[in-house]
């Protein structure tokens, strides 16, 4: 039953990213739900085989609903559009991965997840950032009054959906590392 629920958990990982460019709003949804389920994969002396506990759940729930009610408070022409969303999605990415590079520098997982998620941050910033200096993203720069628009209609929920898929891999490589468990 476990690999059944791993292997769900994992689809719905892929539908959150697979959705962010264009269904913004239902990627955060798949990634918690992801999580959700990951929580109840359970090893044969019934131990849970990744630690997602209820406050983790909680903590995250609430997350996904804020960012989607910010979502839909967006206009309609901001939510449909997908113009910049590669340059967050990867920066997200790749911030997420610096921040899980936080195993060299220490072992508390507190502070594991706050180099993950601060570094997820930075990384669909700078990714935005890097969007407003092409051409096609002038109209969202910084001297426009549509930066902030924009960065919250589209880079809170990238961010927030690769946060979860990153709290899992905290917790995936801290069993691995011993360091929870």
């Amino acid at each position: 039953m476990s690999t059944f629920i791993i292997i769900i958990s994992i689809i719905l990982f892929v539908a959150a990213i697979a959705l962010l460019p264009q269904r913004i709003l239902i990627a955060p949804a798949c990634a918690f739900l992801g999580m959700f389920f990951l929580s109840f994969a359970r090893s044969s002396q019934d131990y849970p085989l990744v630690p997602v506990n209820g406050t983790i759940l909680m903590g995250w729930l609430c997350m996904t609903i804020v960012v989607i009610v910010a979502t839909l408070l967006q206009p309609l022409p901001v939510r449909r559009t997908s113009r910049g969303m590669g340059y967050m999605i990867v920066g997200a990415f790749v911030g997420m991965t610096v921040g899980l590079l936080g195993f060299t520098v220490s072992y508390q997982l507190n502070m594991l997840y706050g180099l993950m998620i601060l570094s997820t941050i930075v990384g669909t910033f700078l990714g935005f950032l890097l969007y407003t200096n092409t051409p096609d993203g002038r109209a969202v720069g910084m001297a426009t009054g549509n930066f902030f628009h924009y960065l919250l209609a589209k880079g809170f929920p990238t961010a927030i959906t690769v946060m979860q898929i990153g709290v899992v891999l905290v917790l995936v490589i801290a069993i691995h590392q011993r360091i929870v468990g």
